[in-house]
């Protein structure tokens, strides 16, 4: 089963807004290969981070509204919230020790 959950525009404004802690969301296509290349750093960081992290993916075909809400000009973008506000993003490809020191930072901050 995956730690990563769908979103879409019905549930993304409580979703970022209620979460207990910061929230990943991988604004993505089904049909795009660097998304598909990412969406298993995205699934490991989702596991690793359970618990203090959540994590959510947003098909921009499905909910092109949100993409464009959040200025989402290439995919895969990744876009971290808190308290409902974004923090931080990244657009395209990143290892997951890249990904892991990112989601850090926005934690460490989170706590601050």
């Amino acid at each position: 089963m995956s730690n990563v959950r769908d979103l879409n525009e019905n549930l993304f404004d409580d979703a970022i807004t209620d979460a207990p802690h910061p929230v990943l969301v991988d604004f993505s296509a089904t049909w795009c290969g660097p998304c598909k290349q990412l969406a298993p750093t995205i699934e490991a960081v989702a596991r690793d981070y359970d618990g203090r992290l959540d994590v959510y993916k947003v098909d921009i075909d499905e909910s092109p509204e949100l993409a464009a809400r959040y200025g989402v000009r290439g995919i895969p973008t990744c876009v971290f919230f808190h308290s409902g506000k974004e923090v931080d993003r990244f657009t395209g490809g990143r290892d997951l020790r890249a990904v892991k020191e990112q989601v850090d930072r926005v934690l460490a901050s989170a706590r601050a």
